[in-house]
């Protein structure tokens, strides 16, 4: 049973899980918002998230971001190559209001990755910001950009979603912070380390119902959106009530970011239904 691990490891590993949750979310937009997501920038999505992650997570510990220490992440180097010329390809087929978006947003990944002079610290060592980064980064890719692909028309609706989802995103990165609690260095300051493991569980159920919330300052609001913020806060809240000090090997790599694919999977059947 070695074979099947070591394919569900590089699954992970490689970002593609991670892949297919932005992508989950992207569709969740196209749900509520009622439009069509853009065959290449679903494709763009997809392995472009595979280049990002695969960088912030290997590149910055590679010398001089290319040469990596091991085969097995060399085999992640080279997926990671080959997911870069596909998303590359199919963004040249995208519109110049997505453009604009997919640059403010790679550049706050290069930014969250490299410092931007010598001897400076980059977006991802100011401990609780850089979960901001990574909640703004989602949203943008999932909600504006797709939006954009489209139609170009952010309205007062999109940009609420925008919030939401950013906050969705926040609430889903407090495990992966109590997780690293026991690794990250104490000039990090990240949430946790700030005000303990209890209060920032506390912090993230308060997120989670500021996320659905907002759904009331929409002009438009449509079953399928309620019921999607209403199934988001209730597996937001499940979240919460789990999230321990001392987590299982693939509690927050595969089940917590797992959570974009089955809200997207629930709507789905439930668009279908009506």
């Amino acid at each position: 049973m070695k074979w099947p691990k070591r394919v569900f490891d590089f699954y992970l590993d490689a970002s593609i899980h991670v892949a297919l949750a932005v992508f989950a979310m992207a569709m969740v937009t196209c749900l509520i918002l009622n439009i069509s997501l853009d065959r290449n920038l679903a494709i763009f999505l997809f392995f472009g998230t595979i280049v990002g992650y695969n960088f912030v997570k290997y590149g910055v510990e590679a010398k001089k971001y290319l040469l990596v220490a091991n085969s097995y992440h060399k085999n992640i180097q080279i997926f990671s190559f080959i997911s870069f010329f596909i998303a590359i390809y199919h963004a040249w087929f995208l519109n110049l209001d997505a453009w604009k978006c997919i640059v403010v947003l790679v550049l706050l990944t290069t930014l969250y990755a490299i410092p931007v002079l010598p001897k400076a610290r980059n977006l991802r060592s100011l401990g609780g910001f850089k979960i901001v980064v990574v909640a703004v980064v989602w949203a943008g890719a999932t909600v504006h950009l797709p939006v954009l692909a489209v139609s170009g028309d952010l309205t007062w609706d999109v940009w609420v979603e925008g919030v939401q989802r950013f906050l969705f995103v926040l609430v889903l990165m407090v495990p992966f912070e109590i997780r690293d609690l026991k690794y990250d260095g104490p000039d990090l300051k990240t949430l946790p380390q700030l005000i303990g493991y209890l209060r920032t569980k506390m912090i993230g159920t308060f997120g989670a119902f500021l996320f659905f919330w907002f759904l009331f300052l929409k002009d438009h609001i449509s079953n399928l959106d309620a019921l999607s913020k209403g199934v988001g806060l209730f597996m937001l809240g499940l979240l919460m009530l789990f999230t321990q000090k001392k987590q299982s090997t693939y509690f927050s790599s595969f089940w917590v970011e797992s959570m974009p694919i089955f809200w997207w999977l629930f709507l789905l059947l439930f668009a279908f239904w009506i």
